[in-house]
């Protein structure tokens, strides 16, 4: 922790950030996770072309590990929010999102943007327990 009580997550095992932020900060026993996007965190590329689900899948295991890093887990997210460049991807991106929380899932929120960064189709943030 610094002086502050703040704690900077940041790993390998999820993409770097793409700009002035972290990957998660920890704080106060909260875990807050910036928004992920499919960036493979072994190449740093991202795929546009990739589908929906093949991005929800990536950036689902993005957040596990940058949870993972900062001590904490997918069963401990309290909340997270959805972004979508198309809500008709909702039920697509709902069944993979099912699948990495199937038991007593997070609250959450789902909205659609006119767009996201590099294009991507969909981002997830959350906020979890430390």
């Amino acid at each position: 922790m610094t002086n502050s009580g703040r704690k900077v997550v940041q790993t390998s095992s999820a993409p770097a950030a793409i700009g002035p932020y972290s990957q998660a900060i920890v704080g106060n026993g909260m875990v807050f996770c910036s928004g992920q996007i499919a960036i493979d965190p072994a190449t740093g590329a991202f795929d546009a072309s990739a589908s929906v689900e093949a991005q929800a899948v990536r950036v689902l295991d993005n957040l596990r590990a940058v949870l993972d890093a900062a001590g904490s887990s997918m069963q401990r997210v309290v909340r997270t929010t959805i972004f979508l460049a198309d809500m008709a991807d909702f039920a697509t991106v709902n069944a993979v999102y099912g699948r990495y929380f199937e038991h007593e899932p997070p609250a959450r929120a789902t909205v659609a943007v006119k767009e996201l960064p590099k294009g991507a189709k969909v981002e997830i943030d959350a906020i979890a327990l430390a």
